[in-house]
């Protein structure tokens, strides 16, 4: 029997790149995908995929929200996470919202595969770069409450993000399906546990946080490692 894959990417090249990898393999199937978590989630209670891929990074509720509403939708669907995001923050979060991989997009797409294919068997996947990040960290004596943002929420971590990339509180309200009192209650309780003053320095704290994540993130494209890894496939 097939595995049946479903993806989550609000990027399309990024969805069409996996569904054109994923149908090369004779034991998976790609069953469907979305560009967000709501479209994810009023699907995937139809199609019941065996493995969901997730980026961390979707419009609306974020990929950790969408692997919670997985594992209460089904908590039989495995779920891989494919992320630019550098596994220091993301990583552990996913891991303990439920996801059994975490690979990263400057991966080779052939990872992605690899994946798939041992979480479907019920094992966990990290790729190699992350568990060198991991082990680098621990060999450095470093640890999750090194980050600044270790004790925040996952729901908390996201407003900062939103704040950093320049939404104001009825936007984020609006993206996040939530009233503006809770995003401001929400604000309230970054301040206390960041330990800043004012409005001002969360708002210069979450634009500084937004701005060192994309620098870290930095990586080749990741359409240009799936077609890098079909093309060596297809050879």
């Amino acid at each position: 029997m097939k595995t049946k894959v479903y993806v989550v990417d609000d990027h399309a090249m990024v969805r069409r790149g996996l569904a054109a990898m994923i149908g090369l393999e004779p034991d998976m199937e790609f069953i469907g995908e979305a560009a967000d978590c709501a479209a994810a989630t009023a699907e995937l209670g139809k199609l019941r995929p065996n493995v969901v891929v997730v980026d961390i990074s979707l419009r609306g509720n974020s990929g950790i929200e969408l692997i919670k509403n997985i594992k209460v939708i089904d908590p039989a669907i495995r779920v891989v996470v494919l992320s630019v995001h550098d596994e220091t923050t993301y990583a552990l979060r996913a891991l303990k919202a439920g996801a059994k991989a975490y690979v990263m997009k400057m991966d080779a797409g052939s990872k992605v595969i690899d994946a798939i294919r041992k979480v479907s068997k019920g094992q966990m996947y990290i790729s190699e770069d992350v568990g060198s990040q991991m082990f680098n960290r621990l060999a450095q004596g470093q640890h999750e409450g090194d980050s600044p943002v270790a004790g925040l929420s996952d729901r908390e971590l996201e407003v900062v993000n939103l704040i950093g990339a320049g939404y104001a509180t009825r936007e984020i309200a609006a993206r996040l399906h939530m009233g503006i009192k809770t995003v401001e209650t929400h604000r309230a309780h970054i301040k206390a546990k960041i330990n800043l003053t004012s409005g001002t320095k969360l708002v210069q704290f979450c634009i500084r946080w937004v701005e060192e994540s994309k620098r870290l993130s930095l990586a080749p494209a990741p359409m240009e490692n799936i077609l890098e890894t079909m093309r060596v496939r297809e050879a």
